[in-house]
């Protein structure tokens, strides 16, 4: 039943916005793909384009070897799942689940024995056995979002298409729905493309990532990919929390806020601008002492919850060639550490990066 999804250089403006800018995506039989960006990059008029509500400038969508401009919405066969639920009041659980099937011409509707049986199916499959007589607004955020795809299962859809399912939720139901989706895809393997903002949420979820900014594809990968070898200083700025430090790269070496970096890959570079990425986990902190190298900081903030104690350092010292030197360091250390190093607020400290990812000006540059 699943289908493979490609788009082809897909082009789109609304007045003079470029949203989306030759975008060119695969995706597989079965495969969970998140489109990750924010607000504004793209991705809800990609899914868009995709389920066929939105029309290409350029390009086209294929569904197998099928171009989806040769069909209808309803010959598409997408199940769409939006933010807020859609669901409709005046019908119970039941009604709404069965409404696309009820839908259909007469010669292609199942019987209401058939229909029943589905829905039945349905509500065990999204585990929400014996509610489908309550309405809407005897549900609960989290119940009413599983009605919801259940509806958008009940066509037996070729693509399931998810815009931001999650994000009407608080953030508990929120991690335990998006457990539940992960387990129900294995089940089911139907080819399912998922937007969000959320960076949490596209790694938990997805087979692999397609991260999003200003109309064009920046990164495709598994979600250890995009994590650990982000292709773009947005890419790298976008996933979780991180430091940046400017500097100067020069034959294979970065200078930055009073600390020498090996950067290898950037031999090449003769006194070229350099931003280094550091993750506040990879970096090491440790009490000063005279001659210390690395950056210079005062702890102005330590929040110890649970087995990590959060840190937070001005520098002491300001970089010219860095704009941003004065502002705050986040690092990370197992809690246990923290207190054996005997640190308190207003002590200085020394911070060194243990990994960084350099990029020097050519890397940073839009096409």
């Amino acid at each position: 039943m699943s289908v493979a999804v490609t788009i082809e250089t897909i082009e789109k403006r609304f007045e003079n916005f470029p949203a989306l800018r030759g975008v060119s995506l695969d995706i597989q039989p079965g495969e969970l793909v998140a489109l990750l960006g924010p607000s504004g990059s793209g991705k809800t008029t990609l899914l868009r384009l995709i389920a066929g509500l939105e029309e290409a400038d350029r390009g086209r969508v294929l569904f197998g070897e099928t171009d989806t401009r040769e069909l209808s919405l309803r010959e598409r066969r997408i199940g769409f799942v939006f933010q807020q639920y859609a669901l409709f009041k005046t019908m119970n659980v039941a009604e709404n689940i069965a409404f696309g099937l009820k839908s259909r011409p007469r010669h292609e509707r199942p019987s209401n024995d058939e229909i029943r049986e589905r829905v039945n199916g349905l509500l065990d499959l999204v585990q929400l056995p014996g509610l489908e007589k309550r309405y809407p607004s005897q549900l609960s955020g989290g119940q009413r979002q599983r009605v919801a795809l259940a509806r958008a299962l009940a066509i037996e859809p070729r693509v399931l298409l998810l815009d931001e399912p999650f994000g009407a939720l608080d953030a508990k139901v929120r991690k335990e729905l998006r457990r539940w989706l992960r387990r129900l895809h294995d089940e089911l393997h139907i080819t399912s493309i998922f937007v969000t903002h959320d960076q949490e949420e596209a790694l938990e979820v997805a087979d692999r990532v397609v991260v999003i900014n200003k109309g064009r594809i920046e990164q495709v990968g598994s979600p250890q990919e995009v994590w650990d070898q982000p292709a773009s200083p947005f890419v790298y700025g976008f996933l979780g929390d991180v430091n940046l430090f400017h500097g100067r790269a020069d034959n294979g070496a970065v200078q930055l806020d009073g600390m020498r970096l090996d950067s290898p890959e950037h031999s090449g570079a003769r006194d070229a601008k350099a931003m280094a990425y550091v993750r506040p986990h990879d970096l090491t902190v440790e009490r000063y002492t005279a001659g210390a190298t690395g950056i210079v900081a005062t702890l102005s903030r330590a929040i110890v919850v649970g087995p990590i104690a959060r840190l937070e350092l001005e520098p002491t010292e300001t970089n010219p060639d860095n704009p941003g030197s004065g502002t705050i360091i986040e690092a990370q250390l197992p809690a246990q550490q923290f207190r054996e190093l005997g640190l308190h607020e207003g002590d200085t400290v020394v911070a060194t990066p243990r990994k960084a990812r350099v990029f020097v000006e050519e890397d940073w540059v839009s096409p």
